[in-house]
C-alpha cells in the first residue's frame, strides 16, 4: 500500500473520508484528522486524570479511610473505569457507532465530574459511578477511530499513537498539576469542578470537529445497508445510567471487585480465543499474539498503576517535593516526561522502520518491563540514600523517567498492536479487551498498594517518616524482580510471536 495522501480538490470538500482516503497533511506527515482527535482526548484525560490525582489523598485525609480501604477503594474505581471498555467497544462495532459512542462516553463523565464537585456525602460514589460509566464509551472508541485513519499496513500507525498519546499525557500533566494543586492546597471540590470544565470542553471541541471524519465512526450497516434500529441505540443509552447504582454498590462492598474480576477475564480470554480460532490461519495467529501480550500487560499495570495509589501517598510522605502538593507533583512528573519523549519516540520508530530496524510489537513489551523494574530500582536506590526517611527528588524523577520510557514501550505500542493484529469486525471489541486487562491489572494495584499500607489514625500517619520508607521500599524491590521475570519471559516468546505476527511489526 502507498503512502501517499490523496488530497482531495475545493469541489469534494463535503465527500465522506474513508480509512483509505486522507484529507491534507497534518503534524509529520499524518491526516490533520489525529489533530481533532488529540486535542479531544487531550481535555478528556485533564479532566479524568485531575480528578484521579486528589482521589486518593481526598480519601485519605479527607474522608479518613485508612491506607487499606482507599487502595481498595482506588482500584475498584479504576478497575471498573478499564472493565466498561469491553462493553463500551461491542455496543460501539454492533449498535452505536464510534461517534456517538464516544459523544455519550463524554457526556455522562462532563455529569460526573460535577457531580463530584457537589460537597456532598452521596456525590464521592456517585460522580465515580458516572464517570465510569462514561469512560467505557469514551475510551476505546476513540483509540480505535485513531487507527482507522490507517490503512493496513501504514508504517505511520505506531508513529500516529505515539502522537495521540501525547495528547493524553498533555492533558493528564495539566490537569494533574492544576487540579491537585488547587484540590489539595483550595478546596478539593474546586478541582473536582474544574475537571468536569475541561470534560465539557473536550466533548465541545469532537462536536464541532466531526465533519471532517466523514464516514469514520458512524453508526454501523446491517446486512440490510440500513442504520441499525433507534430501539437498540436507545437500550444502549438506558443501560448506561442504569449500570451506575451497581457501581455505587461496588463501592461500597469493594471487596467483591476481586471476586469479579477474575471470571469475567477469565470467560473474555477464553471468548477471545474461541473468535481467534474461528478465524483464517494468518488472522487466527495474529489475534492469538495480541491476547498474548494483552495478558503479559497485566502485570506490567499492575505495577505500573501505583503511581494513582500508593506512590501518590509515598509521595506526600516519603520524598522532598520542595513545598509543592504531592498530588500535584507526582500526577505531574509522569505526563510532563511523556509530552517531552512523545515525538522523539514517533520519530525513532518511525526511522527505525524506514532502516527495517525497527523492534518488533513483542520486543517493545519486553523493553517495557526491563525499564519498568529499573524504574523501582531507582526508587530503592533513593531510599537507601534518605536522610531522615526523606527520599532526593532526584532519585524519585529519575526513578520515574524510566517508568515513563517503559510506558512509551507497551501503551501506545499496544493501542497500535491492536488495530493492526484484529480481524476489523472485531476491532472495537479487541480494543475492550485490551482495556480489561488494563481493568485487572488496576483492580491488581489496588491489592499491591494494600502491601504498602502505612498505619494511621485520622488520616495522619502514626509511623516515622524512616519507619514508612522501609515499607514502601521493600516492596518496590519485590516490583524490580518480577518486572525483571515477566521481561525475560517474554523475551523467550519474541520469536514465537515474530512468526504468528507475520509481515506485521
Amino acid at each position: 500500500m502507498s503512502d501517499t495522501h490523496q488530497l482531495l480538490d475545493s469541489n469534494m470538500s463535503n465527500q465522506n473520508l474513508s480509512t483509505e482516503t486522507y484529507i491534507a497533511d497534518g503534524v509529520q506527515g499524518h491526516p490533520k484528522q489525529l489533530a481533532l482527535l488529540f486535542f479531544t482526548e487531550m481535555w478528556e484525560r485533564f479532566s479524568f486524570y485531575g480528578m484521579r490525582a486528589l482521589l486518593v489523598l481526598f480519601m485519605v485525609h479527607q474522608l479518613k479511610y485508612a491506607d487499606v480501604k482507599a487502595n481498595l477503594i482506588y482500584g475498584t474505581y479504576t478497575a471498573l473505569v478499564y472493565l466498561m471498555p469491553l462493553f463500551g467497544g461491542i455496543a460501539a462495532d454492533k449498535v452505536l457507532g464510534y461517534r456517538r459512542a464516544i459523544i455519550l462516553g463524554g457526556t455522562l463523565m462532563a455529569a460526573g465530574h460535577l457531580i463530584l464537585a457537589i460537597p456532598t456525602e452521596w456525590s464521592f460514589f456517585a460522580g465515580m459511578a458516572f464517570l465510569i460509566s462514561g469512560n467505557g464509551f469514551f475510551k476505546p472508541n476513540i483509540s480505535t477511530m485513531v487507527g482507522k485513519l490507517y490503512s493496513p499496513g501504514d508504517g505511520r500507525r505506531d508513529g500516529a499513537f505515539s502522537i495521540f498519546y501525547m495528547g493524553v499525557n498533555l492533558g493528564a500533566a495539566i490537569g494533574g498539576l492544576i487540579c491537585g494543586y488547587i484540590g489539595q492546597e483550595i478546596n478539593w471540590h474546586y478541582g473536582f469542578g474544574l475537571a468536569g470544565i475541561f470534560m465539557i470542553l473536550g466533548l465541545i471541541t469532537f462536536l464541532f470537529g466531526q465533519k471532517s471524519l466523514g464516514e469514520i465512526g458512524l453508526v454501523p450497516k446491517e446486512t440490510s445497508g440500513e442504520s441499525v434500529g433507534n430501539q437498540k441505540q436507545l437500550f444502549i443509552l438506558i443501560g448506561a445510567f442504569l449500570i451506575i447504582p451497581l457501581f455505587i454498590f461496588l463501592f461500597n462492598n469493594y471487596t467483591l471487585m476481586g471476586k469479579i474480576m477474575f471470571p469475567v477475564c477469565i470467560v473474555a480470554t477464553i471468548a477471545m480465543v474461541f473468535i481467534a480460532f474461528q478465524q483464517e490461519k494468518e488472522a487466527r495467529n495474529k489475534m492469538l499474539t495480541a491476547i498474548v501480550l494483552v495478558a503479559f500487560s497485566v502485570l506490567f499495570w499492575a505495577f505500573y498503576e501505583q503511581g494513582g495509589g500508593s506512590l501518590n501517598l509515598y509521595t506526600e510522605r516519603n520524598v522532598n517535593t520542595f513545598g509543592m502538593p504531592a498530588a500535584a507533583i507526582n500526577n505531574f512528573i509522569n505526563p510532563f516526561y511523556i509530552i517531552l519523549l512523545s515525538f522523539p519516540f514517533a520519530w525513532m520508530w518511525l526511522k527505525l522502520a524506514n532502516m527495517d530496524k525497527e523492534p518488533s510489537t513483542p520486543m517493545k513489551f519486553t523493553l517495557s518491563f526491563l525499564q519498568l523494574g529499573l524504574g523501582f530500582f531507582l526508587f530503592v536506590v533513593g531510599a537507601k540514600l534518605a536522610l531522615n526517611g526523606q527520599v532526593s527528588f532526584f532519585w524519585y524523577a529519575f526513578g520515574y523517567l524510566l517508568l515513563t520510557t517503559g510506558e512509551l514501550c507497551i501503551s501506545p505500542i499496544g493501542l497500535s498492536m491492536i488495530t493492526k493484529l484484529s480481524p476489523p469486525k472485531f476491532t472495537g471489541m479487541m480494543m475492550g479487551f485490551w482495556f480489561l486487562a488494563s481493568a485487572l491489572g488496576q483492580h491488581l494495584a489496588g491489592v499491591i498498594g494494600t502491601l504498602m499500607a502505612i498505619p494511621s489514625e485520622g488520616g495522619a500517619t502514626t509511623v516515622s517518616a524512616v519507619e514508612s520508607l522501609a515499607i514502601y521500599s521493600g516492596v518496590f524491590m519485590k516490583i524490580f524482580y518480577v518486572s525483571l521475570g515477566g521481561g525475560l519471559v517474554l523475551l523467550l516468546l519474541v520469536p514465537i510471536l515474530k512468526r504468528w505476527m507475520g509481515a506485521v511489526k
